[in-house]
């Protein structure tokens, strides 16, 4: 009997290209104007091919096997046309032609020509210094003046990183908290649910405890009676009482007993706040829901309160500072609300502050808790002057990049605790700059009584974006948090010694550092951003990588001593 031969036909493979890449091209090619009977030649072949494709098509069709198509167009992230790209390329961003400026909102310009990139102060409106103050708010600053010095004083900006912790957690950074009464302890909750505790003046004494919550940590707060306990908001729906010595952890409300029961019922919580008059946790869900936790007996008191549109994340809660009974929210239904805890009903907010996106974060003022300061997901930083004067409209909005929470943790600019002028505030930047080639995300630190920015502060070798900034309630120091890193800015101190000044201490956790070279070796590819490389690369006694103009921005071309 004869072998039977099985046939083998395979798919047509049909590759698309850019029809305005084509002709560019064949422009280039053709400098002089074709003849028409060449002109004919090509469109008969033209139409010999299309055809053949079409047979080889059919027949394809016929025999049940699709043809394979491979697409080389270019295509657009933003409005997923073809024929034009938009994004980072490299260190610059390219707008969308069919989308506005990415950095303000508005048509007309591209975002590398945008008025507020050039100056955050364009078309910000100053404090005026008339007397226009009512009644209210006269005896309201009456009795803090006293307080708050009548000169301005000079910001002090820390600039440049002194030590970090290189892959400090196993997953990227959500909160930062200084210690109240110890200067040089710094805590730090991950997306995993991890809680860590670093000394960043002894650098290498750290801990992280990982059984404390299953998913992200949202917010954290020190109990206000013991400095030694640390309350924790977290997406798993519970509030936790942590002693940060033995790392044992008690829940003090679970809002999902029963475990998963689907996504229309699973309950994470996300702003917290701590009111010590009337010893208080305020605690809100992704339901538009305020629970109220007694710290006395640590368990959950009253019933639950409506305070944003129902089905809304209630991602921030603040308490005024002077007059504990006010409470600031804000949530994805594009308000932030005044509530006064003493008459907490749904619906009966004193102010209701509009915005026309998702507002991130929304605080009082530090000292006087007369100003608001929020951060809206439509690139502005909005200022209210006064909560006694007209809340209809903010007094001054400032456009700011840091429209991205897409695998970040959301931007919010923060005040400097210690400033007793009340208009410095910090803010990570989610546009990159080009310095000589090198894509960096500053950190900006901006006086919003005016909208000028202040400064700019940036590493060479930290090329991940830093959307986590702290500053230290009494010391001149900036914990920031970068992925998976933390990293601590001080001051530059032009009078020391250039051995002392060029000295910073770095920790890289090893067991991640282990797992790094270990993926390095089988297929050569890293797992976070390049600014780990660059630190560990010095680890072993290398200079760190610098460009003669970011040295010039940040000066940090150290040696490092483990």
């Amino acid at each position: 009997m004869a072998p039977t031969t099985r046939s083998f036909s395979f798919p047509r493979v049909i590759i698309e290209k850019d029809t305005d890449s084509e002709q560019s091209s064949s422009e280039e090619e053709d400098d002089e104007e074709p003849l028409h009977d060449e002109d004919e030649d090509e469109g008969e072949n033209g139409k010999d091919s299309e055809n053949d494709g079409q047979r080889i098509e059919e027949e394809s069709n016929k025999k049940g096997k699709a043809p394979i198509t491979i697409s080389l167009k270019k295509v657009c992230k933003v409005c997923k046309r073809t024929g034009h790209e938009a994004g980072f390329k490299g260190a610059t961003y390219i707008d969308c032609p069919m989308k506005p400026c990415f950095l303000c909102k508005m048509p007309g310009h591209t975002t590398m020509s945008c008025p507020h990139r050039v100056a955050t102060e364009f078309g910000v409106i100053p404090t005026s210094h008339k007397n226009t103050r009512n009644a209210l708010l006269y005896v309201f600053e009456r009795q803090f003046k006293p307080h708050i010095p009548p000169i301005k004083p000079a910001y002090v900006i820390p600039d440049q990183v002194n030590c970090a912790v290189i892959r400090y957690h196993s997953r990227r950074v959500t909160c930062l908290e200084f210690h109240p009464t110890n200067n040089r302890l710094l805590l730090s909750g991950d997306k995993k649910g991890q809680v860590g505790v670093w000394d960043y003046d002894k650098v290498h004494e750290k801990v992280v405890y990982g059984n404390i919550h299953s998913c992200i940590v949202n917010n954290m707060r020190f109990s206000p009676t013991n400095d030694g306990m640390i309350y924790a908001a977290s997406s798993d729906g519970t509030i936790s009482c942590t002693d940060m010595e033995t790392g044992i952890s008690s829940s003090l409300m679970n809002l999902n007993p029963d475990g998963w029961q689907g996504p229309n019922n699973w309950r994470m919580l996300y702003g917290m706040d701590i009111n010590p008059e009337k010893h208080a946790v305020f605690v809100a869900d992704n339901f538009g829901f305020l629970y109220l936790v007694d710290t006395r007996s640590n368990n959950k008191s009253g019933q639950a309160v409506l305070i944003h549109k129902k089905g809304s994340k209630v991602v921030g809660l603040h308490s005024n500072p002077l007059q504990p009974d006010l409470l600031l929210s804000c949530g994805n239904d594009h308000f932030a609300r005044i509530w006064d805890i003493r008459q907490l009903v749904a619906g009966s907010s004193l102010h209701d502050l509009a915005h026309r996106r998702v507002v991130n974060s929304a605080y009082f003022s530090p000292i006087s808790g007369c100003k608001i300061l929020t951060t809206s997901q439509d690139n502005r930083i909005r200022v209210w002057d006064s909560i006694f004067g007209n809340l209809d409209s903010p007094s001054r909005e400032i456009v700011h990049s840091h429209d991205f929470n897409r695998h970040l943790t959301p931007f919010r600019a923060e005040w400097d605790p210690k400033d007793s002028s009340e208009s410095l505030a910090v803010v990570g930047r989610y546009i990159s700059e080009n310095y000589n080639g090198i894509a960096l995300h500053p950190i900006d630190f901006i006086d919003v009584s005016t909208g000028q920015l202040v400064a700019e502060v940036m590493d060479p070798n930290i090329t991940t974006i830093s959307p986590v900034n702290k500053l230290h309630p009494r010391d001149d120091v900036l914990a920031s948090g970068s992925s998976r890193s933390l990293f601590i800015w001080r001051p530059k101190d032009d009078h020391e010694p250039t051995e002392q000044k060029d000295e910073r201490k770095i920790v890289i956790c090893t067991g991640t550092e282990k797992k790094r070279k270990h993926k390095s070796k089988n297929d050569g590819s890293d797992d976070d951003g390049s600014d780990v490389d660059k630190f560990t690369s010095t680890s072993k006694g290398k200079n760190l990588k610098s460009t003669s103009s970011a040295t010039k921005m940040s000066n940090t071309h150290h040696k490092m001593k483990r």
